[in-house]
């Protein structure tokens, strides 16, 4: 019985060889140069493979600073699989790779999150765009095709955007250009079903996502992750807030917080019964 051979995903590394028996003469002479670079370290005294942790842990702190393994991939000139081979998976499972050449691991521990960030950004300012636009009714995946975005990818970008995770300049400027265009438009003019809007109006209001509107006067700081929008916040819960920082870290008791707010030391025990999160057990 004859076994079909597999067609290997791409042929940028070795696995195309060794595991998809390919021989393509690129991939046929990439295996040599492999096959040379051992032979030579050997002759040098060089080991062929040293420990990985070091790599694992440079691109975890990467990853911290918002900067994805393609960028880094990108930066060091290295195929990005081999990298994530590095990290463990999303399940949970440990990392394929635990050891790595003396060039893989130079390659990787030169790149900063400066050189990697090149060409990325913040993604700030898109996140709060899309959800801006859902405020008004807009479904993510419909929005999709006036972003030049896979549909797909919308949702992901506003989850990942929470942290620090940096996205392409190219798609922060793609979800800007159409922010100009549909923030004043209804999607119902665009085929946008009135139940859909009402759920779309519905779930940012549950999430507390400003509206275009909001953003129209803020417009200087709706790219900035330090402005803190307090849209759909009562006076109540911004109370609640403000008298919990001052009695934990302030140290005051509610009667000289409610003085440093200007409000009654009553108006805070209310605060803290609405917004029981924020509430401090501490003499009047």
């Amino acid at each position: 019985m004859t076994r079909t051979a597999r067609e290997a995903p791409h042929h940028r590394n070795l696995t195309c060889y060794t595991d998809y028996g390919c021989r393509r003469p690129d991939c046929v002479e990439r295996r040599r140069q492999w096959q040379r670079d051992l032979r030579r370290r050997h002759r040098e005294g060089q080991p062929a493979l040293v420990d990985a942790e070091p790599v694992r842990r440079h691109l975890l702190a990467l990853q911290a600073e918002g900067i994805s393994t393609n960028a880094v991939a990108r930066t060091a000139g290295i195929d990005e699989w081999t990298l994530r081979n590095f990290l463990p998976s999303p399940t949970g499972k440990r990392p394929r790779k635990h050891r790595a050449t003396p060039e893989t691991v130079r390659k990787i521990l030169a790149v900063t999150a400066e050189q990697a960030a090149v060409g990325y950004r913040d993604g700030t300012g898109t996140r709060r765009r899309i959800q801006a636009l859902v405020a008004v009714g807009w479904p993510m995946r419909r929005l999709a095709e006036h972003l030049g975005l896979n549909p797909s990818y919308v949702g992901d970008l506003v989850r990942r955007t929470e942290g620090k995770h940096l996205i392409f300049s190219a798609t922060a400027d793609k979800v800007a250009e159409a922010y100009e265009r549909l923030r004043n438009e209804k999607p119902n003019r665009h085929g946008i079903d009135a139940r859909q809007v009402r759920r779309m109006k519905k779930l940012a209001a549950e999430r507390k996502w400003p509206n275009p509107d909001y953003w129209t006067a803020r417009m200087d700081v709706i790219d900035d992750p330090d402005f803190q929008p307090l849209y759909g916040v009562t006076k109540r819960e911004i109370v609640a807030q403000d008298a919990h920082w001052l009695i934990v870290q302030g140290r005051l008791d509610r009667a000289s917080a409610a003085a440093r707010l200007g409000v009654s030391k009553a108006y805070i025990d209310h605060a803290f019964r609405d917004h029981p999160q924020y509430a401090v057990d501490v003499a009047a």
